[in-house]
């Protein structure tokens, strides 16, 4: 789990990507457009205070969350921002099992996951956090960005999965992880 970006809890993208976030998937994961009525399924899925360890704060009730993914989806209030949010459906069961956001600013974004306790140990964190970047890359956004605590070893894990190397910046206490794509190299041929 990173922390999500500083944006209304909620991801944007800018530049020569579209407005709004298109759907995407990876071989078990449908990543799905937040919705507010995902709300009550998402509640209990992110309802384990451990999943705050790192980043603070506490779960948040069904109406909370449906408050938040309403501001969400209603997008940033500042143009050149984007927020763009998924839900993650487990393809086999057709449950929610977490989410990954991008705040995007020209392109560059700023990512966040989040796979609930009784998803995590199967792999879902990173398939999705792998699936998020290289859906950025196929938009048009090159840079990616996730800030990640750095006794965090899991989500550490999962960024570097994800192509994202630890930089020597530090925000709020947090490492910053990035990965920057050669314009002109297609995803998966940069990665070692």
């Amino acid at each position: 789990m990173t922390t999500p970006p500083t944006t209304p809890s909620g991801p944007a993208p800018s530049g020569p990507a579209p407005s709004g976030p298109a759907p995407f998937a990876t071989r078990r994961l449908d990543a799905v457009p937040l919705r507010p009525a995902y709300a009550d399924e998402m509640a209990a899925v992110l309802a384990d205070p451990a999943l705050h360890a790192y980043t603070g704060g506490a779960p948040e009730d069904a109406g909370a969350l449906r408050a938040r993914y309403e501001r969400q989806t209603a997008g940033s209030p500042d143009p050149a921002e984007l927020w763009w949010n998924w839900v993650l459906r487990v393809r086999a069961d057709g449950r929610l099992a977490g989410y990954v956001q991008a705040t995007v600013r020209g392109t560059r974004a700023e990512v966040a996951w989040v796979v609930g306790t009784g998803w995590q140990g199967r792999g879902y964190a990173k398939e999705a956090a792998v699936g998020l970047v290289r859906h950025l890359l196929d938009q048009g956004v090159p840079a990616v960005v996730a800030h990640i605590h750095p006794e965090h070893a899991a989500s550490a894990a999962v960024a570097a999965a994800a192509g994202l190397e630890p930089t020597e910046e530090r925000e709020d206490g947090e490492v910053r992880w990035r990965r920057e794509a050669p314009q002109d190299v297609p995803f998966g041929h940069d990665m070692a």
